[in-house]
C-alpha cells in the first residue's frame, strides 16, 4: 500500500537518502516544506518532482502519514513533537537532539509510543559495514577486542549555513558526527558503552568561536571491547573525497580494515573490506548488500514489527552521545 509523506526542514542534503528511498519503495511524497531558506527545497522539488508547499499545515491531511525532517538540527525536537500531536510518524536526520534537555523530550515521546521516530544513521547500511557485521556475529575474527573509526570530513566553508558553526543549533563536532560511530560501536559489539573520555580542540577559524574542529574519545564498552574514534573538518579542498574514513577491527582471530571513502590507489572502488585471520591470508571481501534498506527497515516498524534499527538504538545512541559532548575535554578555545 502506498504512503504519502511530506518533508518539514530541509536544510541538509541528507534528506535526499530518505526522499530517495521512499520513492524507490513506491510511495509519494505530497511536498517539501522549508521555512527560513527554500534553497535547497526548490532544487529537491525541482529534481524529483514533487511540490514545493508553503506551510506544513499542508501535511495535516490525514492521507499523509510519515514525515522526513533535516531541519537544523536544534529545530528537530519541535518537528518531533508536532509530528506527535499530528498523529505522523517521523524520520530525521542526525542528530535527532542537539542537549540533554532535548534529549529528555525526544525520550517523553518515545515512551508515550504514539508515533514511530526513525533516525539516519545510515552507516548501518553501508554494504562494507553490513558484511562486517554478519562477520562479527559468525565468529570469523573471534572476540572483538578493540574497533577504531577514523573519519574526516572536508569543511568547505563557505558553502555552510552560519547556523552550521552555532554550537546551540548545530550541537558541535560530537553531536553532528559521533552519533554515527557510538551507533556502529554499540551494534557491531552488542555491547554498550560504560565509560567514554573524550577530547576535541580547535585549530582554526577564529571568526567563528563556538566552532571545534576535531575529536577524539576513548570508549570501554560493558563486554571490555574498546573503541576509538576520530573525526575532525580538516580533508583537504584538493581530496578525491569528502573523507577518507576508514574502520579498523581487532578481534582474537583475525583483523578487519573498512576503507569506506574508496581507496585512491583502487580505481572506481566506493568500498573495500580487507580481511585477515588465524585461518585465512589477506583477502579482498566480497561485499553483502544489507537485506533491506533503512527506510524500509523504518516502515517495518510503523507496520509493528520490530525492525533493525529500534526506538531503544536511537535513544541509547543519542544520549551517549550528548554525554559524550558534555564531558568533552576542550582544547585550543584561547587561538
Amino acid at each position: 500500500m502506498s504512503i504519502r509523506f511530506g518533508i518539514i526542514g530541509c536544510r541538509h542534503a541528507h534528506v535526499t537518502i530518505f526522499i530517495e528511498e521512499m520513492l524507490a519503495l513506491g510511495h509519494v511524497c505530497a511536498g517539501v516544506y522549508e521555512k527560513d531558506d527554500p534553497s535547497l527545497a526548490e532544487q529537491l522539488a525541482q529534481k524529483y518532482n514533487i511540490p514545493l508547499v508553503q506551510s506544513r499545515d499542508v501535511f495535516l491531511d490525514d492521507s499523509v502519514t510519515v514525515i522526513g525532517s533535516a531541519a537544523i538540527n536544534s529545530e528537530k525536537i519541535e518537528i518531533i513533537e508536532w509530528c506527535e500531536q499530528h498523529g505522523k510518524h517521523i524520520m530525521v536526520d542526525k542528530p535527532a537532539v542537539t542537549d540533554r534537555d532535548k534529549l529528555d523530550r525526544l525520550e517523553a515521546v518515545i515512551r508515550r509510543g504514539r508515533i514511530q521516530v526513525g533516525m539516519l544513521l545510515t552507516e548501518r547500511y553501508r554494504p562494507a559495514v553490513y558484511t562486517l557485521k554478519r562477520a562479527i556475529e559468525a565468529g570469523e575474527l573471534g572476540q572483538i577486542a578493540s574497533i577504531m573509526m577514523r573519519k574526516p570530513h572536508r569543511l568547505n566553508p563557505s558553502s555552510r549555513a552560519a547556523w552550521h558553526f552555532s554550537k546551540e543549533q548545530n550541537g558541535g563536532i560530537v553531536i553532528d558526527l559521533f552519533v554515527h560511530d557510538f551507533d556502529l560501536l554499540r551494534w557491531l559489539t552488542g555491547q554498550e558503552a560504560v565509560s567514554v573520555n573524550t577530547v576535541v580542540a580547535k585549530n582554526e577559524l577564529p571568526e567563528y568561536p563556538e566552532f571545534l574542529d576535531a575529536a577524539s574519545a576513548q570508549v570501554v564498552m560493558s563486554g571490555g571491547a574498546i573503541g576509538m574514534l576520530y573525526s575532525d573538518w580538516h580533508t583537504p579542498d584538493k581530496s578525491w573525497t569528502w573523507g577518507d574514513c576508514r574502520i579498523f577491527v581487532n578481534g582474537t582471530r583475525g583483523f578487519a580494515e573498512l576503507r569506506l571513502s574508496g581507496d585512491p590507489s583502487v580505481s572506481g572502488a566506493d568500498e573495500l573490506y580487507l580481511r585477515v585471520t588465524d585461518s585465512q591470508p589477506l583477502e579482498q571481501v566480497e561485499l553483502v548488500q544489507p537485506d533491506q534498506s533503512l527506510t524500509a527497515d523504518f516502515l517495518s516498524r510503523i507496520h509493528g514489527e520490530r525492525g533493525t534499527l529500534t526506538h531503544d538504538d536511537v535513544l541509547a545512541t543519542s544520549r551517549l552521545t550528548i554525554e559524550a559532548d558534555a564531558g568533552a575535554e576542550v582544547l585550543g578555545m584561547g587561538k
